[in-house]
C-alpha cells in the first residue's frame, strides 16, 4: 500500500511541470518589447552685443557673441496658458542649445512649438552691453523657424528649431564725431 501511494506521489511530481510550466521558460519564449525612441525639442540660437553704430536697428553688423547671456524659452498652449518656461544660458560663443526636457505637446496643432513657443532674452552678464533689444522680436518673443534639422540616434531623435539671432544693445555709446 505505501508502495502505491509513493509511486503516484512520484508521478505527481514527474507530471507537476507539465500541468505548470516554469516561468523562466515562459519569460524565455515571450516577446521583447521594444526599446521605445526618446524625442526631444530643442531650440538654438545665438546671442549679441549689438555695435553702437547700429543701435535701435535690427542690424548685426559689427555685433559681437555674449558668453553667458541668458535666453528664456516660453511654450503656451492654445489657451495661451503657459506650459513650459526655462531660462538657457550661452556658450563661450554666444550660442544657446535649449533641450526642452519636459515639454509635453497635446495633440491640438496650436501646441506645437513652432506656434506655442517663443525665445526672449533674459539678461546679458556685460555690464556695457545689457540693455534689451528688439532685434528678431528678442523683447517680445522670437518666433521659432523650422530648419529640417534632426539629431538621430538608436533610441535618441532631438527634433531642432532655430530662434533669433537675439541681441542686448550697449547701455552707453559715444556719439560719433565726422571731422
Amino acid at each position: 500500500m505505501a508502495s502505491n501511494q509513493l509511486t503516484i506521489v512520484i508521478c505527481s511530481l514527474l507530471l507537476l511541470p507539465l500541468v505548470f510550466p516554469s516561468t523562466a521558460a515562459y519569460n524565455e519564449t515571450a516577446p521583447t518589447k521594444p526599446i521605445e525612441k526618446k524625442v526631444d525639442v530643442v531650440v538654438e540660437g545665438m546671442v549679441y552685443c549689438q555695435s553702437c553704430k547700429y543701435s535701435g536697428s535690427w542690424s548685426l553688423t559689427g555685433a559681437k557673441p555674449i558668453p553667458s547671456a541668458k535666453v528664456g524659452v516660453i511654450c503656451k498652449n492654445s489657451n495661451k496658458q503657459v506650459t513650459f518656461y526655462k531660462a538657457f544660458e550661452t556658450d563661450a560663443y554666444g550660442y544657446f542649445y535649449a533641450n526642452l526636457d519636459g515639454f509635453k505637446m497635446s495633440n491640438n496643432v496650436l501646441d506645437h512649438p513652432l506656434h506655442g513657443c517663443h525665445a526672449k532674452l533674459v539678461s546679458s552678464p556685460l555690464t556695457n552691453c545689457s540693455l534689451l533689444s528688439n532685434v528678431n522680436y528678442g523683447l517680445y518673443g522670437a518666433p521659432l523657424r523650422f530648419k529640417n534639422k534632426v539629431l538621430r540616434g538608436t533610441h535618441y531623435e532631438a527634433v531642432i528649431y532655430a530662434a533669433g539671432p537675439l541681441a542686448f544693445r550697449p547701455a552707453q555709446c559715444t556719439p560719433e564725431s565726422h571731422v
